[in-house]
């Protein structure tokens, strides 16, 4: 899962602007609690997809005196999330020549 936390990421990104703790849920939400992504691993995501250009962050609603940090996708975000769907693809086509049932 190591290379495409960025992908999980970036694709509930497409759907809506939102914050960290909301897309580790939907995460676990959408995978039935088949993978937990650790809150290092999240923001160290965040941290790479915004140094890349692929996410901008910005403060939103204020919760318990602190603002929340809210995270949108870009479009060159929308560029890497389309080329990460295609490495994907092809990453689970060659697999699946090596995986036996």
């Amino acid at each position: 899962m190591r290379g495409y936390n960025e992908l999980m990421i970036v694709s509930l990104l497409m759907e809506e602007d939102s914050y960290g703790y909301e897309i580790s849920k939907r995460i676990r939400e959408i995978c039935s609690e088949k993978y937990v992504m650790k809150e290092t691993t999240l923001y160290s995501a965040f941290t790479r997809l915004e140094k890349a250009g692929y996410i901008e962050s910005y403060f939103g609603t204020e919760t318990n005196g602190k603002k929340r940090t809210y995270y949108k996708i870009t479009s060159a975000g929308q560029e890497f999330y389309r080329e990460k769907c295609a490495e994907w693809q092809l990453v689970k086509e060659v697999v699946e020549k090596f995986v036996k049932e």
